[in-house]
């Protein structure tokens, strides 16, 4: 092969191989619901989300604190454990849960607990470098009166190129003053993933 050929030569074969081979990107509406592999995605996290959190707030808990005190429960969501067999990104299931209670305008929410001793440094620094008149009180944060905890669960069986998911969503209201548990809630969901050609 002539020499001052091959570089010639492997431009045009890389170009054919990037023209042939190339990565498509296609941006769709965030609602969309789009399964790829059947794992758990966050189609199932919205979902979820939503019709736990609307379950809850319908449920008695919530009128009998606001017909006592007069006033929004403030709630507080605590760990939700992955206990599946996928790995599964709870920190986006749990500001799904967030984003529901907060939006109902039935409760008040709380700030995490990571999110409150940042909010705690700030006020701290404030004491010592803002001034008088607008630097934040300390030991002026209202309490939560809920936490919500919870777990997800998956159970998987697989054969002849099928392959069954099934998830289960748990989700318990705690009374933080009594430790009482005023609201269980559950959710399940079911998938059926087959892959022609393809051994699960």
């Amino acid at each position: 092969m002539n020499r001052k050929m091959f570089p010639v030569s492997a431009l045009i074969l890389g170009l054919f191989l990037a023209s042939c081979g190339g990565k498509a990107v296609q941006r769709t509406d965030e609602s969309a619901a789009i399964d790829l592999s059947g794992d758990w995605n966050d189609t199932d996290s919205r979902l979820v989300a939503e019709e736990m959190i609307r379950d809850s707030l319908a449920r008695p808990w919530l009128e009998e604190f606001t017909n006592a005190k007069k006033a929004r429960p403030r709630v507080i969501i605590g760990a939700v454990l992955n206990r599946s067999s996928e790995h599964i990104n709870t920190q986006t299931f749990t500001k799904d849960l967030e984003k529901e209670l907060l939006n109902s305008g039935k409760v008040k929410f709380v700030a995490s607990k990571e999110q409150r001793e940042e909010v705690r440094e700030e006020k701290a620094d404030q004491q010592a470098h803002a001034s008088v008149d607008t630097a934040k009180s300390i030991g002026q944060e209202k309490a939560a009166d809920y936490m919500v905890k919870g777990q997800i669960n998956t159970i998987m069986d697989a054969a002849g190129g099928k392959q069954l998911k099934f998830y289960q969503v748990e989700l318990e209201m705690i009374d933080i003053e009594s430790s009482e548990k005023v609201w269980i809630g559950q959710k399940k969901i079911k998938k059926l993933v087959e892959r022609k050609g393809h051994k699960l």
